[in-house]
């Protein structure tokens, strides 16, 4: 008799997302165990009572979900429920990471902008590039080989985010990038097929004039549905809109492609009981949906 799918979930929060709960029960999970708070130094616990209680053939019907609002520390959770398993005696269950949406979102992103692009080839600048979202959609942009500009207020963050992904992606074509002015903004949009607005929202990180003077832009994609919107002039339904000669994404209309994504990975979790699913292997789902 098959077992139960058991979907256990730590959250960096207080009170573990509500929103995650009924995305893993969509997905299929039978039962979703929900934890917040969570510490990296009490998550022992929590990984040996998912591989200590099935026996190794049955541990792929249980499976460990990592969220919350604070990517940073939802990624030190990572390392430990990985430091945790003992998959010399085949005692682990598989693990998605996907703290605040970051991941999902980043790979529904540039899967919308590689419909268009070839993103091999492709030249991106990404706003708010030192963000969570931002830094995911840069560092997924920059393993796909597109020559990519990262975008922030202050250079020297930029900067930081452009050196952490190149300790990830070898052979990186990464520039961080200072977005402050509009001089600075046009003069990082300058030769750009690809823009990704993933900022803070309720900003506007480029202004119609910028954006629809940069002759080369081809792809616009604004993750901020909170108005005013990241991208002005894209609506939040967009969908591979065509705007001002070039293709366009919303939030909304980038959201659909998400909530796949999302679902399809906690599915995936119950497959096997070895995989770990980060942005990189979240994005090949998205490839493949």
């Amino acid at each position: 008799m098959d077992k139960r799918k058991i979907l256990i979930q730590l959250d960096t929060d207080v009170h573990p997302s509500v929103f995650d709960r009924v995305v893993a029960i969509d997905a299929g999970a039978d039962e979703v165990f929900s934890y917040g708070d969570v510490k990296p130094e009490q998550v022992q616990g929590f990984v040996h009572g998912a591989i200590f209680t099935r026996s190794p053939k049955s541990l792929k019907s249980t499976a460990i979900f990592i969220g919350g609002s604070d990517v940073a520390l939802a990624e030190d959770l990572l390392r430990a429920v990985q430091q945790h398993m003992l998959p010399e005696f085949g005692l682990r269950v598989s693990v998605l990471l996907d703290a605040n949406g970051a991941n999902t979102t980043a790979a529904a992103a540039v899967r919308a902008a590689g419909r268009h692009l070839d993103l091999a080839s492709a030249a991106a600048l990404v706003l708010g590039g030192t963000g969570p979202v931002g830094q995911r959609v840069a560092r997924l942009l920059a393993r796909a080989g597109a020559d990519v500009r990262v975008g922030s207020r202050q250079k020297l963050r930029a900067e930081g985010v452009c050196n952490a992904i190149a300790q990830k992606v070898p052979h990186a074509q990464l520039t961080p990038v200072a977005t402050t002015t509009p001089q600075d903004l046009a003069a990082a949009l300058a030769g750009r097929t690809l823009v990704v607005a993933a900022g803070a929202a309720g900003a506007v990180m480029l202004p119609m004039a910028v954006r629809v003077a940069c002759p080369t832009l081809r792809v616009a994609v604004d993750l901020n549905a909170v108005p005013p919107l990241g991208i002005e002039g894209i609506a939040v339904h967009d969908a591979g809109t065509q705007r001002d000669g070039m293709i366009c994404y919303g939030a909304i209309g980038v959201g659909d492609s998400k909530m796949k994504i999302h679902k399809a990975a906690v599915a995936s979790l119950f497959e096997t009981n070895d995989s770990v699913l980060d942005a990189e292997e979240i994005y090949q789902l998205a490839v493949a949906i």
